[in-house]
């Protein structure tokens, strides 16, 4: 028979994968989440530059990276799992929640991101971009950045990616696979490679 210590760590891991699940917890099980999570973004505040607001949860196999001058910034209500790569400058707002293995780079403009917006599994957001000249090597070329500016209320669907300089307004949602290399109209519903408008909210 397991341990309670073994359903305790089977339980933060489905948390990790699933952080939504902790909103729908009884109040003596939040109490021992609060607990984990209080030595979680502690650490990571002494580890990087970030700014972590209130009922916040972060994987601890989420991975941030914020540097001096690329300040990660957490709104309050955040959910961040596991496996996910947060590279700043980023900013998310109050309720945003990132699911597993998304992946973004805020580039140097930064990725800013609306309130209650959603980003599903193995998204990726991308704010810079390299030189294609033919020379140098790609490696070896300048990388120009503009940002990523995602509105309020928009949902971006699994393996959904987004390039550097798209504005994706209010209330849009953008399909699973989709790849968007334009701005995307508020409340537009957006799909394919590259995406296109196929309807409104």
């Amino acid at each position: 028979m397991p341990a309670e210590q073994d359903y305790r760590e089977q339980h933060k891991l489905r948390l990790a994968y699933m952080p939504w699940l902790l909103d729908g917890m009884k109040p003596h099980q939040r109490e021992w989440v609060l607990a984990w999570q209080a030595q979680v973004q502690a650490t990571l505040k002494a580890l990087e530059t970030v700014e972590i607001g209130d009922d916040v949860f972060i994987a601890p196999q989420a991975r941030i990276f914020a540097e001096p001058g690329r300040t990660v910034r957490i709104g309050d209500g955040v959910r961040i799992a596991a496996d996910s790569v947060l590279h700043g400058p980023i900013t998310l707002g109050e309720g945003v929640s990132i699911n597993h293995h998304v992946s973004m780079d805020g580039g140097r403009a930064g990725i800013h991101i609306g309130a209650h917006s959603r980003i599903a599994a193995y998204a990726t957001l991308y704010a810079f971009n390299h030189g294609t000249a033919a020379e140098p090597l790609i490696r070896e070329q300048a990388v120009t950045s503009e940002g990523i500016r995602i509105g309020e209320d928009v949902w971006i669907g699994a393996q959904a990616g987004v390039v550097d300089g798209v504005r994706i307004g209010r209330g849009a949602i953008v399909g699973m696979g989709a790849v968007v290399v334009r701005d995307v109209a508020a409340n537009a519903k957006v799909a394919g490679n590259p995406a296109t408008t196929i309807g409104h909210r």
